[in-house]
């Protein structure tokens, strides 16, 4: 088992460690966590702060954020764990991800950050390859598979109303603040020149008129509603197609015959008589 380990260690890329894991005590060939310090620049406003941030690599499918901060809880307190499909800057997070709106599954392998509480975390995360392989899946702590996994993400796929409304009318209302704050700021700015003297033309105009209120709304959409229905209903049928069109040519020959008339009969009154 030391063997294993050495050479699992011995095969980590330069400036990372390798830290070897197993699913179970069962399993026989540990698994190769690639683990180094995650470095950015001073001042940079990420979720993932420097010094305190371990990123990892070659996580398996069947690592979870909470096996994760299981397993690293050992060497600090863990502050968050982030996993996802590929490596990249993220800015701070200012809320929670929405539960039903923009789930993105992540299959196979994948990077976590585990941001730890001080930055001696992260070393003692680095130490860790020293000792014997690390249990994902434990007795008191076990990882689903298989049917009771299935059984688990069907629960989870169930939407309850309540807290959907909830997270709806909660989202609605920042959108609504939002708004208001826009249109406030704009109606502040307008008229004033800025430094460079010009002033911002909108399309409100020098007197704009009153809100539209939701009645008026809703009857403007109701006759463009209609108006487009009568233009469905018009143009439904191929053969209202084909009548439309003869008609159009049967009114144009009968105007171009009376033109013709017209112009024979003002040729007929403009010949010259002597006698």
């Amino acid at each position: 088992m030391a063997a294993a380990v050495e050479r699992v260690v011995g095969e980590a890329p330069a400036g990372y460690t390798a830290l070897a894991v197993k699913f179970e005590a069962r399993q026989r060939s540990p698994h190769c966590l690639l683990v180094k310090e995650h470095q950015v620049r001073e001042g940079a406003g990420t979720a993932h702060p420097p010094h305190r941030t371990l990123f990892i690599l070659n996580v398996p499918p069947y690592c979870t954020p909470a096996s994760l901060s299981r397993l690293f809880s050992r060497c600090g307190h863990v502050q968050s764990v982030d996993m996802c499909d590929k490596p990249g800057p993220r800015e701070k997070k200012e809320k929670l991800k929405s539960k039903f709106f923009n789930c993105k599954t992540v299959t196979g392998f994948q990077v976590a950050y585990v941001v730890f509480k001080k930055p001696a975390g992260v070393q003692a995360a680095k130490a860790l390859s020293q000792e014997g392989p690390l249990l994902i899946s434990t007795e008191s702590h076990p990882v689903k598979t298989g049917i009771s996994k299935w059984i688990a993400s069907y629960a989870a796929s169930i939407v309850d109303q309540e807290e959907l409304k909830a997270e709806v009318d909660a989202y609605m209302q920042d959108y609504d603040k939002k708004i208001e704050e826009e249109e406030a700021k704009a109606a502040k700015e307008e008229g004033v020149p800025d430094e460079e003297g010009w002033v911002k033309v909108t399309r409100r105009g020098r007197k704009p008129g009153l809100p539209r209120t939701e009645a008026a709304s809703l009857r403007l959409l109701e006759k463009e509603k209609q108006k487009r229905a009568r233009k469905e209903l018009l143009n439904f049928y191929a053969w209202q197609h084909r009548e439309t069109k003869r008609e159009h040519i049967a009114q144009l020959r009968k105007k171009f015959e009376e033109d013709k008339q017209r112009i024979a009969l003002m040729r007929a009154q403009r010949k010259f008589r002597p006698y």
